[in-house]
């Protein structure tokens, strides 16, 4: 809404182009995602199959007697 006194709008900035995002072959992303792939089954290793810590076992595997099972 312009009156009298008011000044005119300034012209709007210019917009520089945006930056063009590097490309990677399909080659590339199936090799990287293999590779990593592989680095995490590598770090993996058996730590799923080892169910007893740095010092033994966590739980003694024997209980103390009970007045049923003496």
């Amino acid at each position: 809404m312009g009156g009298i006194f008011s000044s005119p709008a300034p012209p709007p900035p210019q917009l520089a182009p945006a930056p063009v995002a590097p490309t990677t072959s399909d080659e590339e992303v199936r090799a990287s995602r293999e590779n990593e792939r592989k680095r995490r089954l590598a770090a993996a290793g058996r730590q799923s199959t080892i169910l007893t810590g740095a010092t033994g076992a966590t739980q003694p595997t024997t209980e103390k007697k009970t007045l049923l099972g003496e």
